[in-house]
């Protein structure tokens, strides 16, 4: 049975790791899409950098980490089972996102898939509210402050530029830009790639019979996290950059500038509070925020109509097909 359970953690770590990787190429739109839109970047140099901010990123803390690894489900709940049906789930739905072109919520995804899992192996009574309630303040308050904050960000900007030609402000926020593209990417890092340390540690919580007061995100589990992260980041996930920089509206470097620095404040704020938010609500609001002020036209409402399709979709599809792969593993035996 040892050695059973052992290779059993090796394969969720390594799955957990996938997942990450997966993650990477998923999301890298949403640290890179403005600035690749806007031309300040061009696209091998701007995964270049996304990548290596995200490494940077994900090393800057594990709050966001505890909360999903023992904020939702309680470790003695944690099997390998529970674990390994989240993580099929969420891998499942992201690259069935990623085919279609939808910066859905990887986040989300997992997340949901733990709560899925949960239910399969203990009932509703499994879930710890007090981690759910974050993840649905994430939910509901990161595209809202994504969009204002963008929109109010831009605004300021152009009635502090006003006397400038058109020619120098795009000259000046082509290089702001390089700075907002670079915050965007180490918050990006900062939060997603803690959910699966999060998963991993879970794991190996479960593994080793840990209790509340030994958790601990290890440090190797952290440098393999934003590993997997930043190399699945250095891949690219194309689709969706399409749709997000080149689709929702027309940027140019004031816009982006705006977008990404609202989005990252956003996203940083929530990992120090433990908030696994959503990075793609956060930088798809901002976008639509300051195409917003442009005008309402200059946003392709179909295109965000589809984004929040996928967004609506995450939740009960994830929780269902979590529910419904951990419950195959138990009648397999998963245990």
């Amino acid at each position: 049975m040892a050695d059973s359970a052992f290779l059993g953690l090796v394969a969720i770590l390594i799955l957990a790791l996938c997942f990450d990787f997966v993650n990477g190429f998923h999301d890298t739109a949403n640290a890179i899409a403005t600035s690749v839109a806007t031309r300040v970047l061009s696209p091998g140099w701007a995964v270049t950098m996304a990548a290596a901010m995200n490494f940077l990123g994900a090393l800057s803390g594990t709050a966001v980490a505890t909360t999903l690894g023992k904020g939702i489900v309680p470790l003695e709940l944690a099997t390998q089972t529970l674990v390994l049906g989240a993580l099929l789930s969420a891998i499942i739905w992201d690259l069935v996102t990623w085919y279609f072109g939808l910066p859905s919520s990887s986040s989300h995804a997992l997340t949901f898939s733990i709560v899925g899992a949960g239910i399969a192996l203990a009932g509703t009574g499994a879930i710890q509210g007090d981690g759910l309630i974050k993840v649905w303040q994430g939910l509901g308050y990161s595209p809202i402050l994504g969009f204002v904050g963008a929109a109010g960000l831009l605004m300021l900007l152009r009635r502090l530029f006003a006397e400038c030609s058109p020619i120098r402000v795009s000259a000046f926020f082509g290089r702001a830009q390089l700075v907002s593209a670079v915050y965007m990417a180490f918050s990006h890092g900062s939060n997603d790639a803690q959910k699966t340390m999060g998963v991993m540690t879970m794991a190996l919580a479960s593994y080793y019979g840990w209790s509340e007061s030994q958790w601990e995100v290890p440090f190797w589990v952290i440098v393999a996290a934003a590993t997997a992260m930043s190399l699945g980041t250095a891949m690219g996930g194309w689709r969706i950059i399409r749709t997000m920089g080149m689709r929702l509206a027309h940027l140019r470097p004031i816009h982006g500038f705006a977008a990404e620095a609202a989005a990252a404040t956003v996203i940083e704020v929530s990992s120090r509070l433990g908030i696994p938010i959503s990075t793609t609500h956060a930088i798809s609001s901002a976008i639509l925020g300051v195409g917003t002020v442009q005008r309402a036209s200059a946003v392709r409402w179909g295109v965000a109509g589809n984004i929040v399709m996928a967004w609506v979709l995450t939740i009960p599809t994830c929780t269902a097909m979590a529910w419904a792969i951990t419950t195959g593993l138990r009648l397999l035996g998963g245990g």
